[in-house]
């Protein structure tokens, strides 16, 4: 039985027009706050019947948060590394869960290093997004709209960090024979390095995250994620943190639920009216989520970065 749960498709009357309709896959309503869930209980599950009896995580916050949702539910000792641009909140949700917080380092490689120096003997290392057992989970979501009756999407929208969401989804495109649809990747600004990646043609490696939206913050994009693009139709977006915030507010108002701003990046792009999204009739955005951000952090972020 998996640990994540059937999540509601919902047609956005606010978000839709009379020429596009908006749907709405609300991965925020998965117990932990987010649809990395999906993948990280798929891991877990596997990792434990291959025989593993301890769970190391490294995480800007929301997959480590998985993590230890997934070790409480499973009953195995779970080890969280968070980097020190890790929120509060997410730090007190991972804590609330029963796991282990380690605090080390400046970004997320660091502790991921960290990380795997501990993941020895029976433990297995449980990284956010690059391991394709968390593809596999994550592309899940794609079969529940595929089986909903919904209308096929004729794009994808989704946020970008390092690559999990983007890999499972496309994942789950082709094994619905959905291969042809293509995905709107959105970032952040200052977290975009898929889209500098997809300029240059290679990957790159940001010098460091310098975008309020921490959950994207992988300087660089797993392999799987870069090579998805040169397969698979992926039209790269970059909105600015206010854009993300103040979608992020909308939001509230519109669905009643609160996320933070690295899947405001993606609602930003619907708000906006982002040219990408001008050719196609039903479009399917991924509400990823995410828990590291609290309603006064928003408003309080809203006022920073707004027009002074």
């Amino acid at each position: 039985m998996p640990l994540h749960i059937q999540t509601p498709l919902l047609l956005s009357a606010s978000l839709s027009t009379p020429d596009q309709q908006i749907w709405l896959k609300l991965e925020a309503l998965q117990p932990p706050g987010s649809f990395k869930l999906r993948g990280m209980g798929h891991a877990c599950q596997t990792y434990q019947q291959r025989g593993a009896r301890r769970f190391v995580s490294s995480s800007g916050g929301n997959a480590g948060i998985a993590a230890a949702y997934c070790g409480r539910l499973l009953a195995v000792p779970v080890t969280v590394v968070v980097p020190q641009t890790t929120t509060a909140r997410a730090k007190e949700l991972i804590a609330q869960q029963g796991a282990e917080l380690i605090v080390h380092g400046a970004s997320w490689q660091e502790a991921n290093a960290l990380a795997q120096s501990r993941a020895t003997g029976d433990a297995a290392l449980l990284h956010p997004f690059d391991d394709p057992l968390l593809w596999q989970g994550h592309a899940s979501m794609i079969d529940e709209v595929a089986a909903s009756g919904a209308p096929r999407p004729d794009a994808v929208l989704l946020s970008v960090g390092g690559g999990g969401l983007l890999s499972g989804v496309i994942e789950g495109l082709r094994r619905n024979d959905w291969a042809d649809v293509p995905v709107l990747a959105v970032e952040t600004a200052g977290a975009d390095s898929l889209a500098q990646a997809m300029a240059a043609g290679r990957r790159i490696e940001l010098p460091a995250i310098t975008s309020i939206a921490t959950s994207l913050g992988a300087r660089q994009v797993c392999e799987q994620a870069f090579a998805l693009t040169q397969s698979h139709e992926v039209q790269s977006v970059v909105v600015s943190d206010f854009e993300a915030v103040s979608a992020c507010l909308r939001f509230i108002d519109d669905q009643r639920l609160l996320v933070e701003p690295a899947c405001g990046a993606a609602l930003a792009a619907v708000y906006g009216r982002h040219a990408a999204l001008r050719p196609y009739r039903n479009v399917l955005v991924i509400v990823c989520g995410g828990v590291t951000a609290s309603l006064a952090q928003l408003q309080q972020w809203f006022k920073a970065l707004g027009p002074q």
